[in-house]
């Protein structure tokens, strides 16, 4: 199996295909299983690159509560592009992976071609706001803690996927799940890439969140599924896979410094 050496971490990683670059993150609770569906599909066409954040899957960290970070996972998919020789990428995700895409494109936005962000939200401008998630990223930590993966939970993709130890996905939740400033939400209107957003209409948190990311990200386009909740993807594998490639189809016709249709449909 494939890994990316870092600092005594090792980061469990999948490479398939060839073509355009496409980086795929996961959601807290998943793992690069997720997206096998999409990666069968669109390989012939394009490189798919799914990865482990740390916490998850086969990735591998020392139990050291500093190396699991909103830094520390930017970083990581920083140095798996690196590794791979992939200058620029499309950058995409789902829920937690949704949100370290848009991290990731605050610290390097020139190495975005375009975003997917799939059932998440911005994160949030309010410290009250923030305070009130990470109570519940600390109480989905504590969990986890007490009684172990079969206190995981989750939707389809959780369900698709397989974990290492429950201590290591309480360390992701207290350090990669939780929110640290307002640095995403606030650099939306700055996004100059193509952008496409997809939830599903029973994806009840985070509906607002991407309506919001909608009408504050210049030009981006949302889809909203019918019939699918948080885990869209794999829910709805096909209607989601015939987005993804008609939105990396889109990308070659598009012209540099344009970012694309702009409205919401479902």
């Amino acid at each position: 199996m494939p890994y990316l050496e870092r600092e005594h971490s090792r980061i469990y990683y999948e490479d398939a295909g060839s073509g355009p670059s496409v980086l795929l993150t996961h959601g807290f609770g998943a793992s690069t299983a997720m997206w096998r569906t999409q990666v069968e599909a669109l390989s012939p066409r394009y490189r798919l690159i799914t990865w482990d954040m740390r916490g998850h899957g086969g990735t591998e960290c020392p139990p050291d509560q500093s190396r699991f970070s909103q830094s520390e996972t930017v970083a990581d998919m920083a140095a798996l592009l690196e590794h791979l020789g992939i200058e620029r990428a499309v950058i995409g995700g789902h829920s937690l992976g949704g949100f370290m895409s848009l991290a990731f494109h605050v610290t390097h936005p020139t190495r975005v071609q375009a975003l997917y962000l799939q059932g998440c939200g911005p994160g949030y401008r309010s410290a009250v706001s923030r305070h009130a998630w990470n109570e519940r990223a600390e109480n989905r930590a504590r969990t986890l803690e007490a009684g172990g993966l079969a206190a995981l939970g989750g939707g389809a993709e959780v369900k698709a996927s397989r974990q290492r130890s429950a201590e290591d996905l309480a360390r992701a939740a207290r350090g990669i799940l939780s929110q640290v400033d307002s640095r995403v939400i606030d650099s939306l209107p700055s996004i100059r890439v193509p952008t496409l957003i997809v939830i599903g209409d029973g994806d009840t948190p985070y509906l607002a969140g991407a309506g919001y990311m909608a009408e504050h990200i210049p030009g981006a386009r949302q889809v909203v599924i019918d019939g699918a909740g948080h885990g869209v993807n794999v829910e709805k594998p096909d209607r989601v896979t015939a987005l993804l490639r008609e939105f990396l189809d889109s990308l070659s016709r598009v012209a540099p410094g344009v970012t694309g249709g702009a409205g919401r449909e479902r």
